[in-house]
């Protein structure tokens, strides 16, 4: 009777899933899952314990994993018989000192990026209390002094790079050289109210060894001075990124001038700016995405300059000279909102 039974529950699950796969309707599916509850109910554990004892014989039982049939020892004589003075292991051994050593000399070179970013960044800072000063050369030969200080860390970067690929690098050393030219164009506009060019720049990132460390070295290594000449050259991207980070700080000094009485400063800004801006309109969306991603913000430092010389020329004599300052800070925060809205 139990067998009788056992075979009416399989058979019945058997249908149901056939049923299943067949769509078979929902009131037939229905009774014949209640009927095999039912019957499923009646059975004993005992009995349900010998009908899945009899199905796992008849299945073979449990199933061998994948790897069951390989001895646990396989992979170890494998280890062991590797042999580690081939020409293979050698060559891989050289690609894996090779790729250390690569590394190890990008992160030294993000360090020194990150240095020449913080000593342009300082330099750039204490340009800016030209506007309030009276001893402006002071302040430039100050300026001047922190410069060579950037450029004695963009020499380390060029003994790094000697003999290696700057492009394989360009992009650990790519933050720091934006933010020198930013720095050195600055200067050399408060020195010439011009811009100074790309050829200007290589010029001075051209080193040599200084007579100190010469005097330490043997004669017989003086004659050979081509080696101890570095040299880095600014790519004209980084210029191009560098000129228009500059216009973020001739924005900043046109403000402070404003604020100090100032009032011819904002005009000769205005119209460096217009200059600025018509040689990045040429370029557009033809040059790489980071010049033209750099547009925007150009274009918002030129409206707030304008905007500047606009409250001068218009309302200058209605404004008292030390509430100009303020007048122009709260137009800014108009602007910005207004670019934020569009």
């Amino acid at each position: 009777v139990h067998g009788g039974t056992i075979e009416v529950l399989r058979g019945a699950e058997t249908e149901l899933e056939r049923g299943n796969k067949r769509r078979i309707s929902v009131e037939r599916a229905t009774a014949v899952g209640r009927a095999c509850r039912l019957l499923r109910s009646s059975l004993t554990d005992t009995q349900l314990l010998s009908r899945d004892q009899s199905a796992d014989k008849m299945s073979g039982g449990f199933r061998k994993r994948k790897n069951d049939s390989f001895p646990h020892g396989h992979r170890r004589e494998e280890k062991d018989s590797i042999n580690f003075s081939s020409s293979i292991m050698t060559a891989f051994k050289m690609f894996q000192l090779e790729l250390d050593t690569r590394h190890d000399k990008y992160e030294r070179l993000v360090k020194l990026s990150r240095d020449i970013t913080i000593e342009s960044k300082r330099t750039i800072f204490l340009l800016h209390r030209i506007t309030s000063a009276s001893n402006v050369e002071e302040i430039l030969t100050e300026s001047e002094v922190k410069l060579d200080l950037v450029r004695q860390k963009i020499k380390q970067v060029a003994q790094e790079l000697m003999g290696e690929d700057m492009h394989q690098y360009h992009r650990a050393i790519s933050p720091g050289l934006q933010e020198y030219v930013e720095a050195v164009s600055f200067q050399y506009f408060i020195k010439t109210r011009s811009l100074i060019s790309l050829d200007v720049i290589n010029k001075q990132l051209i080193f040599t060894e200084d007579n100190k460390e010469e005097e330490k070295k043997p004669s017989s290594d003086s004659p050979n001075k081509e080696n101890n000449i570095w040299n880095i050259k600014v790519t004209p991207v980084d210029y191009l990124l560098g000129v228009a980070d500059l216009t973020g700080e001739l924005m900043r000094m046109c403000i402070n001038s404003v604020g100090n009485g100032d009032i011819n400063t904002p005009f000769e800004l205005s119209q460096f700016l217009c200059q600025i801006y018509d040689g990045f309109s040429y370029i557009g969306n033809t040059g790489p995405y980071e010049v033209s991603k750099k547009l925007y913000t150009l274009k918002q430092s030129l409206a707030k300059v304008e905007n500047a010389c606009y409250t001068l020329k218009v309302r200058g004599s209605e404004i008292p000279k030390h509430m100009l300052a303020d007048v122009f800070s709260s137009k800014t925060e108009i602007i910005d909102q207004e670019d934020g809205l569009s």
